[in-house]
């Protein structure tokens, strides 16, 4: 794992690279190569000192409190909010003395890219874990027979099933739960993460991000969101419907995924990749199978008529 030129950048998106190579206009296109939330949590109207005046104590006190309702966060685990669970992924090989870690493949790419770039080395049977759950791309769920004595569980995608969180475990010493905003919200540009868990290692990563990591914005809107209980109640709801749409309209085996995001086995994934995309529709193949294709959920009625049309045509 110490070479980080064998973890490569691999994520959805990417669309100006789709326009180049297939034609058409950025907002031409529609991007099913993430598993964002199509319909965003809505905004509303911010105050301006929000915006002029750097974030108080009582900011981060009102989102932390939030936090702990929404996620049920037991009351000696300690919160740090971050500007996008990516920036903590990124910091997360700091918590601990450069060594040996596991983190299960195939999953998302950006942990063993961490990893590496400190220093760590792959092994199976290392004493540190990262656990992706559900797991992106094929949506397994991990147990607690599954940590190490140095966990970090990546709960990016667990909003859609709370059910299956791991957060009554966040109490563990030498555990660490991420959590995203940016995925089940579908504010992915708002840039907000967090991380919970034991109080000496979410103290570690506090001093490598520094005062004010959150802006006033984001630390108003996550507040929001995350007391609003209603609105993700009945986000779930649609999102397990139009997952069930989806699977129905590609007519395809489904590997796995979550309701944000399918998972899709055909025997050559690329091939029906360029097809879609020749129709400027963008989807998700991966390095290390050519059989895999993974979609996200279309958002508006004419992204659902455009890919049926698509798909007829394929």
């Amino acid at each position: 794992m110490a070479n980080t030129s064998q973890h490569k950048a691999d994520h959805g998106g990417g669309i100006d690279a789709a326009v180049a190579q297939f034609g058409g206009s950025r907002a031409g296109w529609i991007d099913l190569s993430t598993g964002i939330n199509p319909t965003p949590y809505p905004l509303g109207t911010l105050p301006p000192d929000l915006w002029n005046a750097l974030p108080d104590e009582g900011a981060f006190a009102r989102l932390e409190q939030a936090a702990r309702s929404f996620w049920n966060i037991p009351q000696t685990a300690a919160i740090l909010p971050a500007p996008g669970a990516s920036a903590l992924i990124a910091r997360m090989p700091a918590i601990a003395p450069t060594g040996r870690v596991h983190i299960p493949a195939p999953t998302y790419n950006e942990h063993a890219r961490a990893f590496a770039a400190q220093g760590w080395t792959a092994d199976e049977g290392a004493n540190t874990r990262v656990l992706v759950h559900p797991n992106n791309p094929d949506g397994r769920l991990w147990q607690t027979s599954d940590f190490a004595p140095l966990t970090v569980i990546d709960e990016s995608f667990c909003d859609v099933t709370p059910q299956a969180t791991l957060i009554a475990h966040a109490t563990r010493p030498n555990t660490i739960i991420l959590k995203s905003f940016g995925k089940f919200w579908g504010l992915a540009g708002l840039r907000l993460g967090f991380a919970i868990g034991d109080p000496a290692l979410i103290a570690k990563l506090a001093q490598s991000i520094g005062p004010w990591a959150v802006s006033g914005p984001a630390l108003e809107i996550g507040t929001r969101a995350l007391r609003d209980h209603a609105w993700a109640d009945a986000t779930r709801a649609r999102l397990t419907a139009d997952a069930a749409r989806l699977d129905a309209l590609m007519g395809l085996p489904v590997v796995g995924g979550t309701s944000l995001f399918r998972l899709y086995d055909i025997e050559n994934a690329t091939a029906l990749q360029t097809r879609l995309a020749r129709a400027h529709i963008w989807t998700r193949v991966f390095p290390y199978s050519k059989r895999w294709l993974r979609l996200g959920l279309p958002g508006t009625p004419d992204q659902w008529a455009r890919l049926q049309t698509a798909m007829a045509t394929a």
